[in-house]
């Protein structure tokens, strides 16, 4: 039986990732043309050394070193097999981004919004919203919310898609997990809760990829431990996603975790608080 390139071993240069250096931020992955790395469990992965040429275009970004070319004994490099996978996750960020327009259509007709554009098809690009997430609105300022606060954050990065679920500072921790806009509309935000807290954020509305939030915040529960989670959005009726992604990983987790529920008003006042 003829020996393919798919299946053939040789001695060559490939990328080694050091786990125990490597913070999840995801840098590598953006900077490698041939998709060959993925987080998986909150580390770099090559996920095939098909993918992998050995070239190191990953490593430039890598903040912490954990990304270095070694010699190995490892499948080919095949092109053939890149151009496939590439043309794969194109398709599956297509069939997100259709799925995220099929969304903000059917929420534009539970909420009022104009969906009059000439070509009758909402799009993320000409969507134009009368629900309260994009209602215009203006707030007077007063002596108080213009004080100096000094930050009480203790960790980075902290957008969801980037935090090492298993990191350091997640270990044990009480964990609050924030809707990108509340820490803005709520002036007591470092002082009364982010403060003694490990933070991700999230926008459930507009990021995608959310079956790596919910492996993540899994992984909170059952890898890093948290001593408690908190959960935080706004008012607004796209907001209420992010309790259904909790509420998903907790189904999914095989420890449970004390859950505190908050919403914020758009004004900046707590409009709803309880322990779920």
């Amino acid at each position: 039986m003829t020996e393919t390139k798919q299946n053939r071993l040789i001695t060559r240069k490939i990328i080694n990732i050091n786990r125990d250096l490597c913070t999840g931020c995801g840098n590598c992955i953006v900077d490698c043309a041939e998709a060959a790395l993925e987080i998986i469990d909150g580390k770099a992965k090559v996920v095939n050394d098909l993918f992998c040429d050995g070239l190191g275009a990953c490593i430039q970004g890598c903040p912490t070193g954990a990304l270095e070319i070694i010699e190995r004994e490892a499948a080919e490099f095949n092109e053939e097999a890149v151009e496939k996978r590439l043309e794969s996750l194109k398709s599956k960020e297509e069939a997100e981004l259709a799925q995220v327009e099929q969304i903000v259509a059917e929420h534009s007709h539970q909420c009022g919004c104009d969906s009059t554009q000439e070509d009758s098809k909402i799009t993320l690009e000409n969507h134009v919203c009368s629900c309260a997430s994009a209602e215009t609105m203006l707030f007077n300022e007063s002596e108080e919310q213009t004080r100096k606060v000094s930050s009480t954050l203790r960790q980075w990065p902290v957008q969801m898609h980037l935090i090492n679920p298993t990191a350091p500072y997640f270990q044990g921790a009480d964990v609050i997990l924030t809707a990108d806009c509340v820490a803005y509309a709520l002036g007591e935000y470092h002082d009364k809760y982010l403060k003694g807290h490990s933070i991700a954020i999230a926008c459930p509305k507009l990021d995608q990829g959310r079956e790596i939030y919910i492996e993540k915040i899994r992984s909170w529960f059952d890898e890093a431990k948290i001593n408690t989670l908190t959960v935080m959005r706004m008012q607004i009726p796209c907001c209420g996603g992010l309790l259904g992604i909790v509420q998903e990983a907790v189904k999914r987790a095989s420890r449970k975790v004390p859950i505190k529920y908050i919403i914020v008003s758009v004004e900046g006042t707590i409009f709803k608080e309880e322990w779920l």
